[in-house]
């Protein structure tokens, strides 16, 4: 299959961080990520903190924010916490970044303008590029000025830790293709999957970047049961309730639903599509959560997994 296909999955709650870790890890899953949000609907950690603790508790799996709400950040902040993180980690952590803006209190409660997220990103990720790769950092900017600043201590990782960029549309490809060394959409098919590497791959030749080395992650809702028409009603109800929509129709479009044998065949398109990261969360009810985590473990990443 060329480059490894790697997998990730994500804390399902900010409470009992450690614990989840290790099992998370226990499962063989390659990345560990984490959601954040200074203020949201329901109980919402920060990744930073909470991948502090799993740098702690466990030895081999990455670890990803899952993701940042970069301009609610000062980039300086920003880039130590990440360096601090890479450090504590021993060079596990992956910077995965978005504008958010969905829940506009949690802006407001930063003084941040939400009309600002995306150009206050932009300058937030040239800065921190920066401060982890180069000492003596100056850098005069609309939202920050730096003057001889430097991280000490730099990242493990060299040059820097990775940097992912989420979203849909052209502005965050585009963000992906100047900044990032992968992207990371959600609610996608096979057809955008492979639409869109291309038009990224576009995006950052227009800049004189080399792509050879970015990649192509997928963030998809998932229900794996033995039985096929089972987790294809699990995904559809958990769906339709989260979103506030009808799923029925569509489930089979943007989530990953069905037996192990079809969630294999399914991913496959994705992968043929460019995917070489492909972070899994479920969609189905709170009690099979950690049964549909180890279905996919054990029955459908060794598919995966070379010989």
């Amino acid at each position: 299959m060329g480059i490894p296909i790697e997998f990730g999955t994500a804390f399902r709650s900010p409470f009992e961080i450690a614990d989840s870790a290790k099992y998370i890890e226990k499962l063989g899953f390659d990345i560990l990520g984490c959601g954040e949000h200074v203020s949201f609907h329901g109980d919402t950690a920060n990744a930073f903190i909470s991948l502090s603790v799993a740098a702690g508790v466990t030895s081999k799996i990455k670890l990803m924010s899952t993701i940042t709400l970069v301009p609610l950040y000062p980039a300086a902040l920003l880039a130590k916490m990440g360096a601090a993180l890479d450090v504590a980690s021993e060079g596990r952590f992956i910077c995965g970044v978005g504008v958010g803006g969905e829940y506009p209190p949690e802006f407001e409660a930063c003084g941040v303008p939400v009309k600002e997220r995306g150009s206050r990103t932009d300058e937030a990720l040239e800065i921190v590029q920066r401060l982890w790769s180069s000492k003596n950092v100056t850098y005069k900017g609309k939202y920050a000025d730096l003057n001889n600043i430097s991280m000490k201590p730099m990242p493990i990782q060299k040059p820097r830790p990775p940097i992912w960029v989420s979203g849909r549309k052209d502005v965050a490809m585009k963000r992906a293709a100047k900044f990032a060394d992968g992207w990371l959409p959600y609610m996608y098919t096979p057809e955008q999957m492979a639409q869109s590497v291309e038009k990224i791959k576009r995006f950052g030749e227009e800049l004189g970047k080399d792509m050879s080395g970015f990649r192509y992650g997928l963030y998809i809702f998932t229900a794996v049961h033995d039985d096929n028409d089972t987790a294809i009603k699990m995904a559809s109800d958990r769906l339709s309730i989260q979103y506030n929509q009808d799923f029925s129709k569509i489930v089979h479009k943007y989530a990953l639903a069905g037996d192990p044998d079809r969630c294999i065949q399914r991913l496959k398109e994705y992968i043929d599509a460019g995917a070489s990261f492909v972070f899994v969360s479920s969609a189905c009810p709170d009690d099979y959560i950690a049964e549909n985590l180890e279905r996919i473990a054990h029955s459908v990443i060794p598919a995966f997994r070379p010989e």
